[in-house]
């Protein structure tokens, strides 16, 4: 059983870390940005944006993670039936959630490029647009493969 379990949470606890890099990144280089005063500085506002995304989800994803194995485990372990409803419930959440975290970011990710399309001469425009298709669209592959990751978990528990 745990075969599956842990590869799962193990992965969402790598991609989180990873989120919280890529939000520390995108804070360091708008500070960048901004301080150099550069052409380029409107792209700080949707990094950062984001970056309060990725620094939020990241953080609370990595430091419940053990928490949340260790008694997902004792349930399995206690109660497999148990396991299975509550995990089913929890679980068609996160994967419902997924759609809706798809389809704003590729909104997001539309409008960036749009933006950048659309606004070449209209500098600040061009740069948030950048910034923005930028963030929203690693958000968009990096969820896409978490909701990978969910769907295949989520196919063993239903399994159980």
């Amino acid at each position: 059983m745990e075969e599956h379990l842990i590869p799962y949470f193990s992965a969402e606890k790598s991609e989180a870390l990873l989120f919280l890099a890529v939000g520390v990144v995108a804070i360091a280089v708008s500070v960048w940005l901004w301080l150099s005063r550069s052409r380029w500085k409107a792209m700080a506002l949707p990094l950062v944006a984001i970056a309060a995304i990725q620094l939020t989800v990241g953080g609370t994803v990595y430091f419940r993670t053990d928490a949340q194995v260790a008694a997902l485990q004792a349930q399995l372990a206690a109660d497999r039936s148990a396991f299975k409803q509550a995990e089913t419930v929890r679980m068609d959440v996160v994967v419902k959630n997924f759609k809706i975290y798809k389809a704003i970011e590729i909104a997001l990710l539309l409008t960036g490029l749009a933006l950048v399309a659309l606004m070449r001469s209209h500098q600040k425009l061009f740069a948030a647009g950048a910034g923005l298709a930028l963030q929203s669209g690693l958000m968009l592959v990096l969820d896409l493969f978490a909701e990978a990751r969910a769907d295949e978990y989520l196919k063993f528990v239903a399994g159980l």
